[in-house]
């Protein structure tokens, strides 16, 4: 009886810390972004943060405030440089926005002409101008959440790094596993947290560059602008580039470049479209060996759950099945004999 009790009352306080916890994730749900920046941050920082901690003695207070000074300048001049890229034609635009609008309408009726055919019936050509239309001020009042979390990442984040060890020793102690299995737990998860933090942007940050190149030879205008949207949109998977270089394509036919345009989209389809597997195979093999479907579906799972972060953690929450299932097997289908370690796949042979 005294047993069943005490199970009792732990169902019960576990439902309760649960409830408790639900409440909580739903009522910051809008901050979850800047707290999944934080745990990215931290993770790719822990390594070097605790061996001049520790190692070095440096201060965690001091080393830490360090440590957030170097992530404003690290992100803050890519926003400022897209700020000031993007803000004059942001502003064209919200001063004028029947001008692009315009702007489209002869483009598809130049595209309709050219072909001999109607591609897009009216109703199909007003939605599109709608969402054009809707899309730059949903940019702009996104804004200020962007901020909101870009603060809360930089605060969670210098408490992580302060408190980092005694969290790590609370989350062991919490975790219901075999140390093996904590340890293949911690390692995948480090490991995709990096392949995908470090390697995403740096891939987008190519990309870009490569279409501002052939943006330029091909007489785009303002090749640089187009090539940072190129890059922002790079971050998709799939079609991301061809959501920038497909109008201007289409443009350029339009306008009579017919040779420009038709140079531009090969040089898109073949470089700017294939130079990501080429870094894929060089650059994110240092970073963590993610594989390319494991990226592709959790980048469109992660941007439905939790946003422009989810393009790190979505590809984390896939490898997570294939872990779990793993551990689940090691837990409880078999016991391997004492002394046997689980190891990480990177870490077979």
């Amino acid at each position: 009886m005294n047993d069943f009790n005490n199970r009792l009352k732990q169902v019960v306080l576990l439902l309760i810390i649960t409830l408790l916890l639900v409440t909580t994730v739903i009522a910051l749900r809008v901050l979850i972004p800047g707290m999944l920046g934080a745990i990215t941050l931290y993770v790719i920082s822990r390594s070097k943060y605790f061996q001049l901690v520790y190692s070095r003695k440096w201060r965690k207070g001091w080393t830490a405030a360090l440590y957030i000074l170097f992530y404003l300048v690290v992100l803050g001049i890519p926003i400022y440089l897209g700020i000031v890229l993007l803000r004059p034609k942001l502003n064209d635009f919200l001063a004028d926005p029947e001008r692009y609008v315009r702007m489209v309408e002869t483009t598809l009726a130049n595209l309709q002409q050219k072909v001999g055919r109607n591609l897009f019936s009216p109703a199909t050509v007003n939605n599109l101008l709608e969402k054009l239309s809707a899309l730059i001020p949903e940019l702009v009042n996104s804004t200020t959440s962007l901020l909101i979390n870009l603060v809360v990442m930089l605060f969670l984040l210098y408490h992580l790094l302060v408190n980092g060890s005694e969290i790590e020793k609370y989350m062991v102690r919490l975790t219901p596993l075999k140390d093996c299995n904590i340890q293949l737990l911690t390692s995948e998860t480090k490991k995709s947290i990096k392949a995908n933090a470090m390697g995403i942007p740096i891939i987008s940050l190519i990309q870009g560059l490569v279409a501002a190149v052939g943006y330029y030879i091909f007489k785009v205008p303002e090749p640089f602008v187009w090539g940072v949207l190129t890059g922002i949109c790079a971050f998709f998977p799939l079609v991301g580039t061809m959501i920038v270089w497909v109008p201007i394509v289409i443009y350029l036919y339009t306008t009579g470049e017919s040779w420009d345009a038709t140079a531009l989209m090969l040089y898109s389809f073949i470089i700017t479209g294939n130079v990501d597997y080429l870094a894929r195979m060089t650059l994110l093999k240092k970073f963590g060996d993610v594989h390319p479907v494991v990226t592709v579906l959790g980048v469109i799972s992660g941007l439905t759950l939790f946003g422009f972060i989810g393009l790190i953690f979505g590809p984390l929450l896939i490898s997570y099945i294939g872990i779990l299932v793993n551990i689940y097997l090691n837990e409880f289908s078999h016991q391997p004999d004492e002394g046997t370690e689980l190891k990480p796949d990177s870490q077979k042979t």
